[in-house]
């Protein structure tokens, strides 16, 4: 038997897991997690979120078992569940308060999956686990104070300082999505206009893509089938509007990045999502945007890498918090 993730209890060998759930519009990922951030088993199963709340969260209680029993541990050695939600929540009363995506308001999260469970449960903003896995036994690993983000429909952020999760007052720290970095420019589904989402996001590429297009720009981007790998495929192939979209995302994103760092100070940026996938066609104008816009000793403190840890990284933030709440 590995030694991996054991104590002792009264000279008895004792191994410590939790269950990292990652709760999303389409899946309920699961993972059981070791003390040394190792995935032991994992699994899925269809969030089916038109069947209501409490379906959701009898799926989070079956698939939490399921682990359990796959990977053949104790009961008594799983000591916690945590959860990422997608969305708006306030841990202290164990809420869920808003999760557009799958259609919550004030829903009871922890006390129910408690009573079920009967073992601890905790939960998180799903884009904070995800920061916080990548920080644990990711990209992030041996640094101490953390910046990242996912770039995806929108740009999700959290902010790991010492270990820990930044929350802030009403749950909000890391929303680096929404600095307004242009008051007139696009709608953003928070309200405002010119979020640093609108621009630097997939959904803000396409977006970028369409109006050039529907300008009459020669491109050879179509409006069909139209995602931002498609744009940053063309970029790469040397077309000049889908190159001008890549700078015009990449230096909105280097410029909110330079911001971020400026108020927090962290030793490294990890940025991951889909868009991350793009590799150096988009990491090389964020670093050189970045470097341009971060005060000189901030940019010089910092390291800016890819996401190692891709869909698990959820998991295991979430495991994490069970392990270390």
């Amino acid at each position: 038997m590995s030694m991996v993730g054991m104590g002792f209890v009264e000279g008895e060998m004792v191994l410590r897991v939790s269950v990292g759930i990652d709760l999303g519009g389409t899946f309920i990922k699961g993972a059981l997690i070791d003390e040394q951030g190792n995935l032991l088993v994992k699994d899925e199963v269809p969030t089916e979120a038109s069947n209501g709340a409490q379906w959701i969260l009898k799926r989070i209680e079956e698939l939490t078992l399921q682990l359990i029993v796959q990977s053949s541990t104790k009961r008594s050695e799983v000591v916690g569940l945590g959860i990422g939600i997608p969305g708006f929540i306030d841990p202290s009363r164990g809420l869920a308060e808003e999760v557009i995506n799958i259609g919550w308001h004030d829903v009871p999260v922890i006390a129910p999956l408690q009573t079920a469970l009967d073992m601890p449960v905790y939960m998180e903003n799903d884009a904070n686990l995800a920061a916080l896995g990548e920080a644990w036994v990711g990209a992030g690993r041996g640094y101490r104070n953390a910046l990242c983000i996912t770039l995806g429909t929108g740009v999700g952020g959290g902010v790991i300082i010492n270990g820990k999760v930044l929350q802030g007052e009403s749950h909000m720290a890391g929303e680096i999505g929404h600095f307004v970095l242009d008051p007139d420019g696009a709608p953003c589904n928070c309200g405002h206009r010119g979020c640093l989402e609108t621009v630097s996001s997939a959904t803000g590429v396409v977006r970028l893509a369409r109006e050039r297009i529907e300008q009459g720009e020669q491109t050879e981007i179509q409006k069909a089938n139209l995602t931002a790998a498609t744009v940053f495929a063309a970029a790469d192939r040397g077309d000049r509007v889908a190159q001008a979209i890549v700078h015009e995302a990449a230096e909105t994103l280097g410029r909110g990045l330079a911001i971020a760092a400026n108020l927090i100070n962290p030793d490294v940026i990890v940025i991951g999502g889909g868009m991350a996938r793009a590799g150096e066609t988009l990491f090389t104008p964020v670093r050189l945007a970045f470097q341009a816009y971060a005060l000189r000793r901030v940019a010089q403190a910092v390291t800016l890498v890819p996401a190692s840890l891709g869909n698990d990284a959820g998991v295991v933030g979430a495991g994490k918090l069970a392990l270390y709440p």
